[in-house]
């Protein structure tokens, strides 16, 4: 691969079966709570990407013990509730799951810590977060833009117990980074969330992890979530992680796509019925505009339903995309391969992720020959008459750019991704797996 850029040949169809890496949300979330909790904890099936080792270094930094067994498994001693280290600087690239929670957590911590990240890590806001810190006494400062990284956090004499407020419309991973530290103050507390809470699969992902690990939280509807005194996270012994559910809908959509002109079907296996994940719903989003899908515990096959391949065209959606939003970047370009306008609503969280994903993506299906309507929290989609082939996509430093873009090349045309490496976010394998299963 040219670390510049990765010209993919027209793929002709996609055929065959993937195993997915392990899902980022489960792995950070996981190794987190294994150096939170008392005990040891073998964890099975880690992803090993960029994201997972920005969290790994900064555990190891203060002071976790990390052992790699090999095989994708780690053992991980846990610090029982308190970091031994009281004073690091630590840097956490553009890794969210890893910056929102561990600055939950080391807010309670009593120690001296700095947290910066990359470029755009300090374009992300996370001004929520401290605000219903400094609720429980955190002493945080803002070491340069007000309301954004780098964090400086000191010694404080946290507030234990009682209610705390967090906005819920930005970012789900500042309910997770709070519901994740509640927990260290031994005492009872309310988390109540103001407006509307976006993703809330991945809110939901973080309680079953925090029950996994022995915390089990009340929660009351979606507005609030209450920690119980006295909670405490214990290793469950040996743990698995469930396989990507995001990365999914890479493979599903090729299968349904391909499904159009005689290819497919493309299992992934890794997700399925028993998947605690929310973007396993992306197969039903999938199914709404014309794909046969098939599901097991763990594992879910996507093709063309036989009318869909008949009229050649997938079948245009309109829907709310607010708890699948990274799936949602898939089903932006399936929508090139649907009849008619394809509109993607309750997207606005899109506008803080690794990029401004709204606009990244309007511009880059644009050079493909769509016609793109873009919004403050929507985008709508006309596909071509036919696409444009040759096109250079521009990835935004943003893996998921680069993936979903991938899938373009199934309209017979040439593509040429810039950046191709972006992807070791989360799947640096991602290009392999997918020339495993294409034909050109």
């Amino acid at each position: 691969m040219n670390p510049d850029h990765l010209d993919l040949a027209p793929i002709r169809r996609v055929r065959g079966t993937v195993k997915l890496p392990g899902s980022k949300s489960i792995s950070n979330r996981i190794l987190l709570l294994a150096a939170l909790a008392q005990g040891e904890t073998r964890i099975r099936d880690l992803l090993e990407s960029e994201d997972t080792q920005v969290m790994l270094g900064a555990l190891r930094a203060l002071g976790v013990a990390c052992t790699d067994e090999g095989g994708h498994t780690l053992r991980v001693r846990g610090a029982g509730g308190a970091f031994p280290v009281k004073k690091a600087d630590l840097s956490l690239g553009n890794a969210g799951t890893a910056f929102r929670p561990l600055t939950a957590v080391l807010a309670l911590c009593g120690g001296d810590y700095r947290l910066s990240g990359s470029a755009r890590m300090h374009e992300r806001p996370i001004a929520d977060l401290v605000a219903a810190l400094r609720q429980l006494g955190a002493s945080i400062e803002y070491r340069q833009k007000e309301g954004f990284p780098p964090l400086a956090i000191r010694p404080a004499a946290i507030r234990a117990g009682g209610r705390v407020t967090v906005r819920g419309e930005v970012s789900s991973q500042f309910v997770t980074g709070l519901l994740i530290a509640l927990p260290l103050t031994g005492a009872r507390t309310v988390l109540a969330v103001e407006g509307e809470l976006v993703s809330k699969p991945y809110v939901e992902l973080t309680l079953n992890t925090m029950r996994r690990f022995g915390i089990e939280v009340e929660r009351g509807g979606w507005t609030t979530f209450t920690i119980a005194a006295g909670a405490r996270y214990t290793s469950p012994g040996e743990i698995f992680v469930e396989g990507d559910a995001s990365s999914a809908s890479y493979f599903l959509a090729a299968g349904a796509i391909s499904g159009l002109t005689g290819g497919g079907p493309v299992r992934v296996e890794g997700v399925g019925r028993a998947s605690v994940q929310g973007d396993v719903r992306f197969a039903a989003m999938l199914e709404r505009m014309g794909a046969a899908i098939a599901m097991g515990e763990n594992w879910i096959e996507a093709g063309a339903r036989p009318e869909t391949a008949r009229r050649g065209r997938l079948t245009a959606i309109d829907a709310d995309f607010n708890d699948i939003p990274d799936a949602a970047m898939t089903a932006a370009v399936a929508a090139l391969f649907a009849e008619g306008t394809s509109t993607l609503r309750n997207i606005g969280s899109w506008r803080v992720k690794e990029t401004d994903r709204i606009a990244a993506m309007a511009t880059e299906l644009r050079k493909l020959g769509a016609t793109v309507e873009e919004g403050p929290d929507y985008l709508k989609i006309t596909p071509p008459q036919s696409s444009i082939s040759g096109v250079a996509i521009d990835t935004y430093d943003d893996h998921r750019m680069a993936m979903c873009f991938s899938l373009a090349a199934l309209g017979g045309v040439a593509v040429r991704i810039n950046d191709p490496g972006c992807v070791a976010k989360t799947f640096p394998e991602y290009f392999d797996v997918l020339a495993s299963v294409s034909e050109h």
